[in-house]
């Protein structure tokens, strides 16, 4: 067999399944089914409102389901195993089957419409469609439809959160096709966004360290600077360049004394002892007699006439 011949074939088998157990579990409030193949068997859950309805008395209900599902589809050892639902107002199987049943009933159709959206509203799904056909109050069939919160009806999201339902009513006139379709609470929409809060941003923006340790030193220097700090700091930073100037000037006079004393001692080469008589001191200096006495108190050459002052 072809693969799309395949697709297509297991498609029709789901859905004449799904009208089968629709038909033969009517009363317990059938809400739908899953296929799942595995290697040990075809495995088919069953929701219902009252899945004891579906096992019946020691499981005499569940097994005539097996047989004849064995016998009608042909499925590699089916197990039918029943599920309750929970919330049946967020089931848009069970509120079709519900809608259907109230018209047949004799409730007009906008009525029973509108108290399936309330029901389903009021459970907490985010949007339902209801649409009732066919011949509803004249000869001529037309279409009522009936949307409450928000709806999907193209693309993917259509197969991913839309829940459908579908379910017939008969009446005298002719039968009337009832559809439900439910976004359940949970669902995730595509175009959904939320707006983040003063305290989520807060809490979201982390400083980079650089950034940190920079801040934290303007707010250290505007401390100091309060408490007058810097401007001793600065004062004292002056003082010491003053002082290391002030020495560096001193060395410098200092050497360059002792280069111009070193010098002329160097050209005043002694080469004479010196003699020292009383009141007389005598030195030769480059082969010239000096003397210094009580009345000049100076070298000076020894032959100079002295002036009596």
């Amino acid at each position: 067999m072809a693969v799309e011949k395949k697709f297509v074939q297991d498609g029709y088998v789901k859905a004449s399944m799904d009208e089968y157990f629709a038909k033969q579990l009517s009363r317990a409030g059938y809400g739908g089914m899953d296929i799942n193949r595995t290697p040990m068997g075809t495995q088919i859950t069953v929701y219902a409102e009252k899945p004891g309805m579906v096992i019946g008395k020691a499981g005499k209900v569940i097994r005539k389901l097996t047989r004849d599902v064995d016998r009608l589809y042909d499925l590699d050892n089916p197990q039918i195993d029943a599920q309750e639902v929970k919330r049946p107002e967020l089931n848009a199987q069970m509120m079709a089957s519900r809608l259907a049943s109230s018209i047949e009933r004799g409730w007009y159709f906008r009525k029973a419409g509108h108290n399936t959206m309330r029901a389903v509203m009021n459970a907490g799904a985010l949007g339902c469609e209801i649409v009732i056909s066919g011949k509803l109050t004249g000869s001529r069939s037309r279409v009522e439809k009936m949307v409450n919160g928000y709806i999907k009806h193209a693309g993917k999201p259509v197969d991913d959160i839309v829940d459908d339902g579908f379910a017939t009513a008969v009446k005298k006139l002719g039968t009337l096709g009832c559809k439900v379709r439910i976004i359940h609470p949970d669902a995730v929409l595509p175009d959904s966004y939320r707006l983040k809060n003063a305290e989520e941003l807060g809490a979201l923006a982390v400083p980079a360290p650089a950034e940190e340790e920079k801040s934290a030193g303007i707010e250290e220097l505007v401390e100091v600077e309060a408490k007058g700090e810097v401007a001793e700091a600065e004062e004292a930073v002056v003082e010491e360049t003053a002082k290391a100037e002030a020495e560096t000037v001193e060395e410098t006079v200092e050497e360059t004394v002792e280069e111009v004393a070193a010098s002329e001692v160097e050209a005043d080469v002694i080469t004479g002892e010196s003699v020292t008589e009383e009141g007389e001191e005598r030195r030769e200096v480059n082969g010239v007699w000096q003397h210094k006495h009580g009345a000049h108190d100076y070298w000076h050459p020894t032959g100079r006439m002295h002036r009596e002052s």
